[in-house]
């Protein structure tokens, strides 16, 4: 679990952030989500310790970031994976060396646990006998799997990702959401996702926080957003005519529910 109590951050004379406090639960998909230049980027990046917050604290499992010795923040950096925007794989690297670098960076695994370990993660993203290949020879959809499979290959405790669907496809994009839930859960990981895709929002979306200029506008779950009344998140969510009719139909199957259930 991570706790974030009153952070604010500035550049400058722009203040970015502006007292956000909420929690971010083991287990579950929490999802950060706003316009562009609401603060989403900027308190992902100081959650994971690249931002120092003005004020305010982070505490990771009760511990306070601020608080922590250079060794202890060392060895809370090695609980935390990453999935970056775009991958981030190296392209001159094979799929295997992509996925045991950190075990090489982080551990002092032997060269056969290393393999054992990146099997084990590869067959868990389902991409079996892809060891040898190249980022460039593999779909986008494969190299998002791979940025997962070096994210969990660690046995992180919290796992970060920042528009994990970015530049793919619906079908693939759904995949991808599935994968990331279903690793939250079998690891009990506190999973931490920056997105602005809202068919993440409402398939996988089990806490949400939406930033407005900064500022928490709202949190919730994707069930609690079909039917709030909070008119800043609703326009975000729903701004186009499909998502008004998905949710019309939603509201609608849910009030049809009720009613039977009363009867």
């Amino acid at each position: 679990m991570i706790e974030v109590k009153d952070i604010k951050k500035s550049f400058g004379d722009s203040q970015i952030l502006k007292g956000i406090s909420t929690t971010f639960e083991a287990g579950k998909t929490n999802l950060i989500i706003g316009r562009s230049g609401s603060g989403k980027t900027v308190l992902l990046k100081t959650l994971l310790g690249i931002h120092t917050p003005d004020e305010g604290t982070i505490s990771f499992n009760g511990r306070v970031y601020s608080e922590l010795s250079k060794d202890e923040k060392r060895e809370l950096r090695t609980e935390i994976g990453m999935v970056f925007q775009g991958s981030a794989l190296f392209d001159s690297m094979t799929v295997e060396e992509n996925v045991g670098f950190p075990l090489k960076m982080f551990t002092n695994k032997k060269k056969n646990e290393i393999r054992d370990r990146v099997n084990e993660v590869l067959e868990r993203v389902n991409l079996v006998d892809a060891n040898n290949k190249y980022p460039s020879e593999i779909s986008g959809g494969m190299q998002k799997r791979v940025a997962i499979a070096r994210a969990i290959v660690n046995n992180p405790k919290y796992l970060f990702c920042d528009e994990p669907n970015s530049g793919l496809d619906p079908e693939t994009s759904i995949l991808i959401d599935v994968l990331i839930q279903e690793i939250t859960k079998e690891y009990n990981m506190t999973t931490v996702i920056n997105t602005h895709d809202m068919n993440s929002v409402l398939q996988i979306g089990e806490k949400i926080v939406f930033l407005k200029n900064g500022i928490k506008e709202w949190e919730g779950t994707n069930e609690e957003i079909l039917e709030t009344k909070n008119k800043s998140i609703v326009e975000f969510v729903y701004s186009s005519d499909l998502f008004k009719k998905v949710r019309e139909s939603l509201l609608a199957d849910a009030e049809d529910e009720e009613k039977e259930n009363k009867a």
